[in-house]
């Protein structure tokens, strides 16, 4: 067997250079990752915040507890808190909250959301977690747990290596683990490319391998996750050319007309039914306690 396969200088390195990485996709297309949201501020944050979205977080959070975290009076680092989606759920349980999220539309609909929180129970940090020098702040092992969820904070080994340095306990990490799924994105790179789409790269491949290399201990689980929405021609049109830019695809006119005629043609009615998702991994970090958890131990 390749011995490349147990060394984790080579996956460290792999993982950095990697032109698929998400961040390093981001870097090439010149996009801030922290002023991306800026336009959908508002409409992530009502699906956040919906009856599917409240669901979504209540199940990443059942999935920890019933791996032995309990959030009552635990403190949390939660990096990328976006709206706060799990910042509220975790204060709703106990916890105290320091939230990370530079973002400025999201940070002011966090404040908004936490806004019946008890004096001190949460506290916003409005700057990019790989700006903040954690040692100078006193976050080294300062958190019960550390929390990211789908934040670009983690794009490579020494960056998971900065959040999991914060952490005291637990730490949670979730990514993208396979092709985005988006059915008319899809639709309209086979159109301009004659090729489907098929995964050419996961941060969560290099995560998980790493964390093996390194002797964590952890409980992982990957999920498929789907949704659908419905759409105007037009909005449509506009949403596929914004994602475009990361198939190497520029968003030029002769481009936005052949997407625009072959939704005319495939969609009559004017109204567009987008289903979107594909699979992502969840990893929780156990610093303390690295045997496996019983619940039924943990009653007695």
């Amino acid at each position: 067997m390749n011995n490349y396969l147990f060394d984790a200088k080579v996956w460290e390195k792999a993982w950095q250079e990697d032109p698929k990485a998400m961040a390093n996709r981001f870097k090439k297309m010149g996009m801030d990752p922290h002023k991306s949201f800026d336009h959908k501020a508002e409409v992530f944050n009502e699906e956040v915040f919906s009856s599917a979205g409240r669901d979504r977080s209540e199940r990443i959070i059942s999935w920890m507890e019933g791996q032995g975290v309990d959030f009552k009076g635990l403190s949390v680092l939660d990096v990328g808190a976006a709206s706060g989606g799990f910042t509220v759920p975790f204060i709703e349980r106990g916890a105290k909250v320091t939230a990370v999220e530079p973002n400025v539309p999201l940070s002011e609909l966090f404040l908004k959301n936490t806004a019946g929180a008890a004096p001190g129970q949460v506290e916003l940090v409005r700057e990019a977690f790989e700006h903040i020098d954690i040692a100078a702040r006193g976050w080294l092992n300062a958190f019960d747990l550390v929390f990211v969820s789908m934040c670009p904070a983690v794009f490579d080994w020494e960056s998971t290596e900065k959040v999991i340095s914060c952490a005291r306990q637990y730490c949670y990490i979730s990514t993208s683990a396979g092709v985005q799924e988006h059915s008319l994105k899809n639709e309209v790179l086979q159109l301009l490319t004659g090729q489907e789409t098929h995964m050419e790269s996961s941060d969560m491949a290099y995560l998980l391998q790493l964390l093996y290399l390194k002797g964590y201990s952890y409980e992982s689980i990957v999920t498929r996750e789907t949704k659908s929405k419905e759409l105007p021609l037009e909005a449509a049109v506009d949403e596929v050319m914004e994602l475009l830019p990361l198939h190497q695809l520029d968003g030029t006119e002769s481009v936005r007309k052949a997407v625009t005629d072959y939704l005319h043609t495939a969609y009559p009615g004017q109204q567009v039914v987008i289903r979107q998702g594909g699979r992502f991994g969840k990893v929780l970090i156990k610093l303390q306690d690295l045997n496996m958890y019983s619940r039924a131990a943990a009653k007695l």
